[in-house]
């Protein structure tokens, strides 16, 4: 069976997740900590980055959007109405624009800094960069939280789904950064009542349910965060 290098706090790992899960694609999850630099797994990606995936011929994908691309190239053409990449040009520009917002932009700025203070670093060695959380680095993520939620309100107020009619990665990497965030109880939703009920909508998918029972060690969830309805 084909093998995902993933962590369940990888915004990008659960991206790709999410992507096999609604095309019906199966792969052996292996939770991978990134910072213990492991030769084996530094041997298939240098860059020591998630998500990896390994093929049944010991073939390597590595990233995130290299794997999504991949997954459309053959699973995503055969799909029709349920393909998660639209067939015309633009309306796929705009779906890889938003993918990488919330892949790249939303990641440097709130979800990688919240998720190395608040899990990595409680689970790393001081030699690793472990230790207590940098209460600068949290304040400055979470100011910048508002800012994304204001954008992914306009997006879900104006759309159907983020990119437009029908559902896209667009809404798969959105999804998979709101959900970390959830699970550590970083969003105010009294403030965002566009954005939680397009997360209800999505977050109700069963595509989403295998996310909803990851668990960290040391770090619970709030209460709400497996609720549909909350």
């Amino acid at each position: 069976m084909p093998i995902l290098y993933h962590h369940p706090m990888s915004t990008a790992s659960r991206f790709v997740r999410l992507i096999f899960a609604e095309y019906g694609f199966q792969a052996e999850l292996v939770e991978e900590m990134i910072w213990e630099k492991r030769k084996d797994f530094l041997a298939i990606n240098p860059a020591g980055t998630l998500p990896v995936y390994v093929d049944d011929n010991m073939r390597t994908l590595c990233g995130a959007t290299i794997i999504s691309e991949f997954m459309d190239e053959t699973s995503g053409v055969l799909k029709r109405d349920r393909r998660l990449l639209a067939e015309d040009p633009f309306q796929r520009a705009e779906i890889r624009r938003l993918t990488e917002w919330f892949l790249f932009k939303m990641e440097q700025d709130v979800t990688k800094p919240l998720v190395r203070e608040r899990i990595f670093k409680l689970q790393m060695t001081p030699e690793q960069g472990g230790g207590a959380p940098d209460s600068k680095v949290l304040r400055t993520a979470r100011n910048n939280i508002r800012q994304h939620m204001r954008y992914l309100a306009w997006l879900a107020g104006t759309r159907k789904w983020l990119a437009g009619d029908r559902l896209s990665y667009a809404d798969l990497s959105a999804a998979a950064a709101i959900s970390v965030l959830d699970y550590l109880g970083e969003i105010d939703w009294s403030d965002a009542p566009q954005v939680k009920e397009w997360y209800q909508r999505f977050k109700s998918r069963p595509s989403f349910r295998p996310l909803l029972n990851d668990r960290i060690r040391g770090v619970t969830p709030v209460p709400h965060y497996a609720d549909l309805d909350f």
